[in-house]
């Protein structure tokens, strides 16, 4: 009950930032994103079918527990949802409760390195894109339990929420897992402010860079 309270709180600030800048969700880019977003996301399930299918195999051998981990975050304007993942942690990963990945994190599956090296355990959100919950470009969205710690640590973090979350962002292919909250929420506004399709398609390519190199992995 807590969760949802300061889930509507965030929300409500969300939105009086997306008055603000009614051009965030008003302009064709929107609509046109939105289309390459379908598009791009029915191609990529297509094509990354049988990979995923090997995939589910080598998870479930490697470890006992479900293949795909679903993960409530916090979406546009506040609105929670299931963010799907392959599953790269132990079951038992949070008994102790909820944590950020630490380096070398020991709760890590063998098959879960591999995974989160080649960022290839988010490939179940395309769904997520399909559905309209996410869009290849934006914000990652966060935990319900961080985005609250984060906006206190950092005010404002919230104004991250005025557009939808993405696959990866401007802050992903500048920082990765190691980046702060603070330094997050920088280039987040960043990209919010200067978002275009040019943008997007450089954001997209260093992504695919970082996912051969496996850069800022964890």
């Amino acid at each position: 009950m807590e969760e949802r309270r300061e889930i509507r709180r965030l929300a409500a600030e969300a939105e009086v930032f997306l008055i603000e800048n009614k051009s965030l969700s008003s302009t064709p880019y929107v609509f046109a994103r939105r289309f390459v977003d379908i598009v791009l996301a029915f191609a990529g399930l297509v094509i990354f079918i049988p990979l995923l299918l090997i995939l589910s195999i080598a998870i479930k051998l490697d470890s006992k527990g479900t293949i795909f981990y679903p993960q409530v975050r916090v979406g546009m304007m506040g609105k929670p949802f299931q963010l799907l993942k392959l599953r790269t942690m132990k079951m038992d990963a949070e008994k102790d409760g909820p944590r950020w990945a630490e380096i070398n994190d020991p709760r890590v599956t063998r098959v879960g390195r591999f995974l989160r090296k080649t960022r290839i355990d988010e490939l179940p959100q395309l769904m997520n894109v399909l559905k309209g919950e996410m869009s290849f470009i934006g914000p990652r969205p966060e935990r319900p339990v961080f985005t609250e710690l984060f906006n206190q640590q950092t005010p404002g973090f919230i104004n991250r929420l005025a557009v939808k979350p993405g696959l990866t962002g401007w802050a992903q292919v500048n920082g990765g897992y190691d980046i702060s909250p603070e330094e997050k929420l920088a280039y987040d506004l960043e990209y919010i402010r200067k978002r275009s399709l040019l943008l997007d398609l450089k954001i997209l390519l260093l992504t695919f860079k970082i996912v051969l190199t496996g850069k800022g992995a964890r």
